[in-house]
């Protein structure tokens, strides 16, 4: 089995973020960056479906600036076999960065393209299913249990009030969700071992797209809390400040 991930590097999400001189994007000044939190989940199916088959492939691939690299090296101390650094500017348009990744992976003989469900830097649920409909895969979204037999991927969604069943045939793209595994921690052994794996960096035309920053804001700071009493007498006054005040009653 041939597995694919894509992978984007995005903010540690514990960081204090401050936003830039200009206000249409954050401060990367001493700022930690990480896998996004939800590729990792792709990252960890990937290795599963491989282990379990015995043999196959899997290769991350990730679009960006050189920093990049350092996120890749990480998947490959997972236990990724080679990475793809496809190298050239982010776009703030899913659809012109999904254009990139389709025109790599297009070809590449994959059975299987993993995502993560969406983007922790900009919650973009897109990119994903975008690359599907550009290479005319069958897609499902936000899985939280994959099975893979006879050619079919089954997974499984949570939806309001259940749970979905949907099953497709590979080749296909998935994007994955919490749930759906824990992803591994990368040994001493794992990142030695990725020092010397493939790393290749192939160069990537990405369009600004018809999709901009305009500005970022940070949210306003959160009112203090009042004390209104002590026990059961204020009780009463604790449910006049929630229907009153608050409105929540």
């Amino acid at each position: 089995m041939k597995i694919a991930v894509c992978l984007k590097r995005v903010p540690d999400t514990t960081a204090k973020i401050a936003i830039a001189a200009g206000g249409a994007g954050i401060d990367e000044a001493g700022l930690k960056f990480v896998p996004n939190p939800y590729d990792e989940f792709a990252l960890e199916e990937a290795l599963k479906l491989k282990e379990a088959a015995g043999a196959g492939e899997t290769v991350v691939y990730s679009l960006g600036g050189d920093a990049v690299q350092e996120t890749l090296r990480t998947a490959l101390a997972m236990g990724m076999d080679r990475a793809v650094h496809l190298q050239g500017t982010g776009s703030a348009d899913p659809l012109e960065v999904a254009r990139a990744l389709a025109a790599e992976l297009a070809g590449g003989g994959y059975d299987l393209i993993l995502f993560g469900k969406l983007a922790v830097d900009d919650y973009n649920h897109a990119v994903g299913p975008m690359v599907a409909e550009i290479l005319g895969l069958p897609c499902i979204t936000a899985i939280s249990a994959l099975t893979i037999a006879g050619g079919t991927a089954s997974a499984e969604r949570e939806v309001e009030g259940g749970l979905e069943q949907v099953t497709c045939p590979l080749p296909a793209v998935l994007t994955c969700d919490k749930g759906l595994n824990s992803p591994r921690l990368p040994s001493l052994k794992g990142i030695m071992a990725a020092k010397k794996k493939p790393l290749d960096v192939k160069p990537a035309a990405v369009t600004a797209g018809r999709v901009s920053v305009v500005g970022l804001t940070l949210p306003p700071e959160r009112k203090a809390g009042r004390i209104v009493g002590e026990g059961a007498d204020a009780v009463p006054e604790l449910v006049r400040l929630l229907r009153d005040e608050a409105k929540v009653l």
